[in-house]
């Protein structure tokens, strides 16, 4: 008897190699916690935009700063009540401190284009002008001009 068969069946392929298969998605897992970018803050005030007709995407969301108007959630209403906030980043803050919030956006962002830094107000529907108002005023003091109100797409009926 020989050791070796003569009659083998030409059907047979051999099995795949799956040494490699953990590097490759260890590989892919790294990749995509690299690229992705979580939200930068919590939102802590309830914000419902109020509906508008004609709207336009901002083009380049890296050089939008946020602002965000209205009565904190139930989270926080025992410990900051019920009347309208402000929030910049993650904390609340007073109309005064929007100019700081300002520039340490602006530090962040090359010279050349600090001139296409926009600031978005999203404001709560049942938030009263005045509140509003005075953001608009520091944002002025703060040499801020470019400014931008969120809204939500009125639906067809």
């Amino acid at each position: 008897m020989s050791k070796f068969a003569k009659g083998k069946k030409k059907g047979n392929n051999p099995a795949i190699n799956t040494a490699s298969l953990p590097d490759i998605v260890f590989m892919l897992l790294f990749f995509f916690m690299v690229v992705t970018k979580l939200r930068d803050s919590e939102l802590m005030v309830k914000v419902s935009t109020p509906f508008a007709t004609q709207l336009t995407k901002l083009e380049d969301k890296s050089l939008v700063n946020y602002i965000y108007v209205g009565r904190p959630v139930e989270k926080y209403r025992s410990t900051y009540g019920t009347k309208p906030r402000i929030q910049l980043g993650d904390k609340f803050a007073n109309v005064g401190e929007i100019p700081i919030f300002l520039e340490r956006f602006r530090v962040k962002i090359a010279e050349v284009q600090r001139p296409k830094i926009t600031s978005s107000l999203r404001v709560d529907g049942d938030v009263t002008m005045g509140i509003v108002q005075d953001v608009k005023t520091e944002l002025r003091k703060g040499n801020q001009l470019k400014i931008n109100y969120s809204a939500k797409k009125k639906p067809d009926l």
